[in-house]
Order: C-alpha cells, then structure tokens, then sequence
C-alpha cells in the first residue's frame, strides 16, 4: 500500500509533509486497541499554518485545501506512528473542524477536501465516518483542524 500512496501522491502533485510536533502537552497519536487515534492536525501550506475564517476572509475553496494539508499531515502522523502505511486497514472516522463565520454553513464541503483525499490514497479503505463542525476559532489562527481514528491491521 506504501508504494501505490507513494504514486498517488505523486499523480496528484501532492508530497507528505514531514510530521508535525505537537504545540502543547499531548502526542501526535496513541495506539490502542488495533485502533490510532491521531490528535488534531493544522493545515501547513509551505511550512505555515493556513489561517483565516471560512465564509469571511477566506473561500471555499481556501478552506478545501486547508482540510487536503490537514488530511496530509495526517498521513505523515500515520506513517511516524506505524512506521509503514500498509499497517493502514481503514479510516474509521475523520473529525473535522471548521474556524468559519456564523453564517457559512457548508462545513461538509470544506471537509471533502480530507475525505476525498483519504479515498484517493487509500481506496475503499479510506472511505469514513466523519463530523464536520463550524467553530468560532483554532488554535494559531488555522483555518480548519482535523483528528483520526485509524484501524491498524496486525
């Protein structure tokens, strides 16, 4: 599976980020009953966090692509905690939130931007149960965060 994401990626003129550090006190993910659950991660465009409010200063499509780095990063934070993707049996559950104005209410669109990613990368496999939340703010700014929960095969 590592090498078929590999060449996804590439078809798609995406690269994995290097994973992410964690901001505060907390892990990048903890294995737990043949489950890994990934902590939130922030959109990184060209090392910096893709900030702003959808439906405000920033776009639909802005914050599609913020929910692609963020479902990005996530890859990274599997393959940092598995060592190899092919231990990824399934995306479970994407939880997806969304620093948007009190009046947007296309949260589920925003979200598709990690979603249709994990189905990308990961086929059948990657399709998900999600939630897709409009939030008054993030941490740093960012324009949308996203947690995991991934079945890892034995």
């Amino acid at each position: 599976m590592t090498d078929r994401i590999a060449t996804k990626l590439a078809e798609l003129g995406l690269t994995l980020p290097e994973a992410a550090a964690p901001i505060a006190s907390y892990v990048p993910a903890v294995e737990a009953g043949g489950l890994l659950h990934i902590s939130g991660q922030l959109p990184f465009k060209d090392g910096v966090v893709m900030t702003g409010r959808i439906g405000e200063d920033q776009d639909l499509a802005y914050g599609q692509e913020a929910a692609q780095r963020c479902g990005l990063m996530l890859v990274a934070q599997m393959k940092r905690a598995l060592g190899e993707l092919h231990r990824v049996e399934r995306i479970v559950k994407l939880g997806v939130f969304i620093n948007s104005a009190s009046d947007f209410t296309d949260q589920p669109l925003v979200a598709n931007g990690a979603s249709d990613l994990m189905e990308a990368l990961f086929g059948e496999a990657g399709k998900h149960a999600r939630s897709a939340v409009g939030v008054p703010v993030l941490p740093r700014g960012a324009a949308v965060e996203i947690d995991a929960i991934v079945k890892i095969a034995e």
